[in-house]
Parts: C-alpha cells; sequence; structure tokens
C-alpha cells in the first residue's frame, strides 16, 4: 500500500487501496465480517482490491467461490440471516444478472417478509461501467436495476475518502447494501482519513459551488463533471457539481435546494438514459419547490441506449465525457 502521511493522518490512497483499507479494518473490528467471492484469496481480486487480505487473515474469512454468482449471493444470505456480515465481490457487476433471485428476492425482502424478525447485513460489492475495453457483457452501468428494488439501499463511491467511508457504513448497516465501484476509479488518488471514519448513507456531498446551473454526476461523471466546471469557468459560468453517493436513500433535499438557487439542472449519468436513474432526480426536482424556480427544463446528459461497444473510439462515444458535459451545460446557460 503506498501512503503518504500528513500532519492529520489523513493519506493518499488509490480508490482501491481505500476500499481494501475498509476491509481490513472491518475485519479487524468485527469476527463476524468475512468475504466471499470468486477470486478474492490468493489471487486478491479479479482487480486487485481484496489484495493480501487473506495473508491476514485467512482462507475461512477470505472464502473462495466456485463460479457460480447465484450461490456465493445466496450463502451470504444465508450467513447474515445466521448472524454474521458477508461481503461478497462479484468480478463485474454484470454477472449479478445470475443472481438476481437472491438479490431482489431474498436479501431485500426477508425482512419485511418476516416482520422485522431477521435481518440481512450483507454488503455485495460490485465493480461496474466502461472505459477497460471489455465490451458489452462487462461494462454496463446496472445501478437503476438495484435502486428500483425496496428493501435494497444502493451506494456509488466517486472518490477514494468515500470508497473507504460509504463502505464502513455499509457493512455496519443491517441492511442489503449494494456497493458500485466504477473499475476505472480504482487507480484514481485522493486524501482518506487514516481513522475508520463513516460517511452516513443519505448524503448528497455539493463538490463544487457556483450559481448558473447544477449538475448532478454519479460515479466516475463526478470527476468529469467537476473537469467541466473548471473548463466552464474559464468560460463564465459557474457550476455547482453534487455527488448523490447513495442513491438509496437518496438526499433529493440538497439536490433541491441547489437547482432552487440555480434554476438550472443539467443530470448526467453513464447508464443508459431510457430507464436511467437520473430519470428518477429530474422527476423529484419537478414534483418539488425547485419547479418554480426553474429558468430551463430540466436536462440530462446519459449514455447511448446501445450496449457498450469494444471498438474504443466506439466506447468512448456511447457514454458522457468531460467535453459533452461543458457543451450541455453552455448550452443550457446561454439558451435559457
Amino acid at each position: 500500500m503506498t501512503a503518504v502521511l500528513d500532519a492529520t493522518s489523513t493519506r493518499t490512497l488509490t480508490y482501491a487501496e481505500a476500499v481494501r483499507e475498509a476491509l481490513g479494518q472491518a475485519m479487524e473490528d468485527d469476527e463476524r465480517v468475512f468475504l466471499l467471492g470468486e477470486d478474492v484469496g490468493t489471487y486478491g481480486g479479479a482487480f486487485g482490491v481484496t489484495g493480501d487480505l487473506v495473508h491476514r487473515f485467512g482462507e475461512e474469512r477470505v472464502r473462495d467461490t466456485p463460479i457460480s454468482e447465484l450461490g456465493i449471493v445466496g450463502a451470504a444470505v444465508g450467513a447474515a440471516l445466521a448472524g454474521m456480515r458477508p461481503i461478497v465481490e462479484i468480478q463485474f457487476s454484470d454477472f449479478t444478472a445470475q443472481a438476481m433471485d437472491q438479490i431482489v428476492n431474498q436479501a431485500a425482502k426477508i425482512h419485511f417478509m418476516l416482520g422485522g424478525a431477521a435481518t440481512v447485513p450483507m454488503v455485495l460489492r460490485a465493480p461496474g461501467g466502461s472505459g477497460t475495453g471489455a465490451a458489452a457483457q462487462h461494462s454496463q452501468s446496472l445501478e437503476a436495476w438495484f435502486a428500483h428494488v425496496p428493501g435494497l439501499k444502493v451506494v456509488m463511491p466517486a472518490t477514494p475518502a468515500d470508497a473507504k467511508g460509504l463502505l464502513l457504513a455499509a457493512i455496519d448497516d443491517p441492511n442489503p447494501v449494494i456497493v458500485l465501484e466504477h473499475k476505472l476509479l480504482y487507480k484514481q488518488s485522493g486524501p482518506v482519513p487514516e481513522v475508520p471514519e463513516r460517511v452516513r448513507l443519505g448524503e448528497t456531498a455539493v463538490r463544487r459551488t457556483g450559481g448558473d446551473l447544477t449538475i448532478v454526476a454519479t460515479g466516475v461523471m463526478v470527476s468529469r463533471a467537476l473537469e467541466a466546471a473548471e473548463t466552464l469557468a474559464a468560460q463564465g459560468i459557474q457550476a455547482s457539481v453534487l455527488d448523490p453517493r447513495t442513491l438509496r436513500p437518496l438526499d433529493d433535499r440538497t439536490i433541491v435546494d441547489s437547482v432552487t438557487a440555480t434554476g438550472r439542472a443539467l443530470l448526467v449519468q453513464e447508464a443508459p438514459k431510457t430507464g436511467g436513474f437520473m430519470g428518477e432526480i429530474a422527476a423529484r426536482i419537478v414534483e418539488s419547490s425547485a419547479f418554480g424556480h426553474l429558468r430551463a427544463p430540466v436536462a440530462r446528459l446519459c449514455g447511448l441506449d446501445v450496449p457498450i461497444p469494444y471498438a474504443p473510439q466506439l466506447e468512448r462515444a456511447a457514454v458522457p465525457q468531460v467535453e459533452d458535459i461543458v457543451r450541455e451545460a453552455s448550452e443550457l446557460v446561454k439558451r435559457w
């Protein structure tokens, strides 16, 4: 682990290192916490996130599993019901399709169906998103699937600090939590507190403030929105950039307040537009008190309604890039 200590005990870690540190600290603090998934042990995880944890905690608590997502999640649901705190790693979020019955019909509903007599404190980590040349079956953004299901909590950390803090909060939660980690963020670095500091679920982060428009972005689009905001500032357009961080529960109050102040909203996601989660945020805005303050229609900038292509130039064209955010934001301000 590469770390640079400073006077406030905040180090610079990569996103992957921050996730690994959270896993290690949770396992040190609570012997009920254990990991399971394909190649999470000796191999260290498909993206190297679990690293050396098997050497620190042993094969009983870092458990390599057969290639059966349905079986992996089913085992985790059973372990959670028996009082453990399992953390599942699914190699690619696309593979959750193999386990949807256990996620949607079991983990999400057991607490309700048993009248609160049982809980399922399970965390499911899943790398998602495009940009690695992994093509259509390994590059999807599926957050809207999970956010649609009552009983699931859905987390999308965009920074190394949130990758650690939100994961720790998810492990503490008595409900099943889906943590969607964008693959392109694993090597991104940023300050991370050394202490196991939780980031409470359901709090939107204001990454930047500006008076001309509000940009709401998730996952890797947060850093792209911030880069776009710098370019826009050079053009005389000041943008607020908001990162919901958790889709369920969603802190829409912070979003509504920002849109009320700026009068314009640009909602950015990597996932395709049709049925995407930004449609939910758009509805929350127009159903709220912010509606009367809008100077322009709420705008969405999303991935194309196509499977993610393999060819690099087509893959890039299929999802929003920094220049796309700059263009859409500039047009929104100048036109309205």
